[in-house]
């Protein structure tokens, strides 16, 4: 099964951490949205005819595109594609749009999932971050969610913040019992290049440390397992039957059909990307062009590929799996590198999984790494 990302590209205001491709300009939503059903037509058979098994709707900050237009896209799709009545459709949200009324138009809508861009509830940690909402917003969306029918949500959550406390994030992790959240993702705080935070960074004017980032993320963990959650996938948590199954089919290497400026496809053995520049897309798709680079993977980029996704996964790697698709060079490489790691107890094997232990995760990128082929 395949599913559908749809990039939309417009914020209102720009994090000061994020490398996302987006613009503050929204004045040609309307535009964006006739061109991302242009791009759908002409690339309808990049998947074959397997139901979609998921639509995503990410950015960018979808949920400011209007209930509308998101309907207009559902419907558009649903012409072109078998979209499985099961299908699992989400919108990515910032609470300040998650008022009553725009809840009560989405309840009529396809979208039955919903990712919600908190990152904090600490007020003083929303201004430095520079979030277009505020944490009284945050704490009214959730409490609206339930009487809209929404009780499948995630809610993306931010450590390793400049200052914060081992108690102000244990803090944090209070409010997701508090509101029973089925689902949520919790990443560190990471500097990316041409982003506000890395020029705070390089000026000294803002310190991080990994230290902190680890000790957050061991009591996220033990907060994970007193609370019944799954740690799925390194920065993913969730209660029984509450995965998302779309971002699970990319690390699953499932394939995937991207929309909008920016956004990536895969199917299997090649990805495609389009062009990060809404004018251009615009004009692309205006001409019948959708300006989209692809590059055909080899064997050893879909090792690596392999080896990245699934070891952040709780279950890790299948070596059964590595072999079918590698053959036995690939198998017998992986086996050779991860020997090393296996000594230091970094990674285990038990019945045919390669996984990295609870209490090294956090190192996941890295570990991944050690096995890569260059």
């Amino acid at each position: 099964m395949s599913g559908i990302y749809i990039h939309i590209p417009f914020c209102k205001q720009a994090c000061v951490y994020c490398d996302f491709h987006f613009s503050t300009l929204q004045t040609n939503r309307g535009q964006m949205v006739e061109a991302l059903i242009a791009e759908a037509k002409l690339r309808r058979g990049y998947l074959d005819s397997s139901p979609i098994h998921s639509v995503y709707f990410g950015g960018g900050t979808p949920s400011i595109l209007g209930v509308d237009r998101i309907n207009w896209l559902m419907e558009e799709l649903s012409q072109l594609f078998e979209i499985s009545p099961q299908a699992e459709i989400s919108l990515e949200a910032n609470p300040d749009d998650l008022s009553a009324g725009y809840l009560a138009e989405l309840q009529k809508s396809a979208i039955n999932r919903l990712s919600i861009g908190i990152q904090s509830f600490k007020e003083e940690d929303l201004r430095f971050m520079n979030r277009a909402h505020n944490a009284e917003e945050s704490l009214r969306c959730l409490e609206l969610l339930p009487q809209f029918g929404f009780s499948n949500y995630t809610i993306d959550l931010i450590y390793g913040l400049p200052g914060q406390s081992l108690a102000d994030w244990q803090w944090q992790l209070s409010f997701l019992k508090r509101f029973s959240v089925p689902h949520f993702s919790a990443y560190a705080l990471t500097v990316e290049e041409k982003t506000v935070l890395h020029h705070q960074v390089e000026k000294g004017e803002v310190s991080l440390t990994e230290d902190a980032s680890y000790e957050h993320f061991v009591a996220l963990q033990k907060f994970a397992a007193e609370e019944g959650f799954s740690h799925y996938e390194l920065s993913n948590f969730c209660k029984t039957g509450f995965h998302s199954r779309h971002n699970t089919s990319y690390w699953q290497s499932k394939p995937y059909l991207g929309l909008g400026p920016s956004a990536h496809s895969f199917n299997g053995t090649s990805r495609t990307w389009n062009v990060a520049n809404n004018t251009l897309y615009l004009k692309g798709l205006e001409g019948g062009q959708s300006l989209a680079k692809t590059e055909s993977l080899g064997k050893k980029d879909l090792y690596n590929e392999l080896i990245m996704t699934r070891l952040r996964l709780q279950e890790g790697l299948n070596l059964k799996e590595l072999k079918t698709l590698g053959g036995d060079s690939c198998h017998q490489y992986c086996l050779a590198e991860a020997r090393s790691e296996i000594a230091k107890g970094r990674l285990i094997i038990a019945k045919d999984q390669l996984y990295i232990p609870s209490e090294y995760r956090f190192q996941s990128d890295g570990i991944a790494a050690s096995l890569f082929k260059i």
